[in-house]
């Protein structure tokens, strides 16, 4: 019986068939698992565009000056210490939910090398700034007319001092480089700059070699520093001491700094140095709070008028390029002490007659200086 011959090209043609499915199965899954990975890249993308898009907020909480009298320091000293926390107990529990609180640091933190003293020439011991920042500020303004008192020296240490804190000053300034960079924050997203100047220094003259020290107001740095950083932030805060003291009206120049710096793209501008409240109002977009007089004194020696301060929260909402400042507080605050002891600021929520007499009216008579804006 003859054997029959197997037929090869069959064969081979079923083994070419095989490997074809074999591989349709393997490039299937690789062309698959490329899809997700587009998809997963375009997911991602479209995540980045929403979070960059959506509305990011923050708060910012702001009181005045900080002036640390003889008769301040008297009070506060306990046992070898200084201890100014009782002084701000109804403060604390008033700002602690703001993200930003501000405070006008006008008594430099000079060291113990130099005497522990109030008017005219200020030097006020590390605890003041300890206590503030236990009460809960963060953001410290350090350019004014008093920044010099003690000279170079007591300057250099106010700035080591406040270096070493989880805080954010502007104003005064250990060199050139210090001064020159500028730094962004960042707060829920949003990115924002905090400058600080003043325009007197009570008649120093900083030589130009040291002429960092201390930002002295001029139209020339400010335009040089707001160009460092307009670009890179969402927000521009500029704390600017100015102004007349005792006038509850604004200067011109206080108005025409405040049109300059509107123009400039300065969101916030931060009012100090007249001791006294003044009016708050828009400039273009620019919210402009002209002066937030005293936060803690005895200037009630002078009178009852820089005995009253005046507290602001605002909202700092951006919306992709569009930044919007909006008023959720205002709140007056009184500088109280008896017979220059027993020193506390007290909020007109919490006031009495027994406090101040007739506060009622003394509420309303501030307040429609500081004016309905909102």
């Amino acid at each position: 019986m003859k054997k029959r011959k197997i037929k090869k090209m069959p064969i081979i043609i079923l083994l070419l068939i095989i490997i074809g499915i074999v591989g349709v199965v393997i490039i299937k899954p690789s062309n698959n698992n490329n899809k997700k990975k587009e998809s997963s890249i375009k997911e991602t993308n479209k995540k980045k565009v929403n979070e960059s898009s959506k509305k990011k907020s923050m708060s910012l909480v702001m009181v005045g000056d900080v002036l640390t009298h003889d008769s301040v320091l008297a009070d506060a000293y306990k046992d070898g210490t200084y201890d100014f926390t009782s002084m701000f107990s109804y403060i604390k529990p008033m700002i602690k939910d703001y993200d930003l609180k501000y405070v006008n640091q006008e008594s430099i933190i000079g060291g113990p090398s130099f005497k522990y003293s109030g008017y005219p020439t200020f030097n006020a011991p590390d605890s003041i700034g300890d206590n503030l920042i236990d009460t809960g500020f963060n953001i410290f303004g350090l350019a004014n007319n008093h920044a010099y008192d003690k000279g170079e020296n007591a300057l250099l240490y106010s700035n080591k001092y406040w270096s070493g804190k989880d805080v954010i000053t502007a104003g005064t300034y250990s060199s050139f480089e210090d001064r020159d960079d500028i730094k962004v924050y960042e707060k829920n997203g949003i990115k924002y700059a905090f400058l600080a100047y003043t325009t007197s220094l009570n008649g120093f003259e900083l030589s130009s070699d040291k002429s960092y020290l201390v930002n002295v107001y001029s139209d020339e740095l400010v335009k040089d520093d707001i160009n460092k950083i307009k670009d890179k932030v969402d927000v521009i805060i500029v704390a600017m001491h100015w102004g007349d003291e005792y006038t509850n009206t604004p200067t011109n120049s206080e108005k025409e700094i405040a049109q300059y710096l509107s123009e400039l793209g300065v969101d916030i501008v931060i009012g100090t140095h007249p001791h006294v409240v003044q009016p708050i109002e828009y400039v273009g977009e620019t919210l402009v709070i002209y002066s937030l007089g005293n936060f803690i004194s005895n200037q009630l020696v002078l009178g009852l008028n820089p005995a009253i301060g005046l507290m602001v929260g605002v909202d700092i909402t951006v919306d992709g390029d569009n930044t919007k400042i909006s008023i959720k507080e205002k709140e007056l605050l009184y500088s109280y002490s008896d017979n220059s002891t027993k020193f506390k600021v007290i909020p007109f929520s919490e006031m009495s007659d027994y406090i101040l007499s007739d506060y009622k009216s003394v509420e309303e008579k501030y307040m429609s200086i500081v004016g309905d804006v909102m």
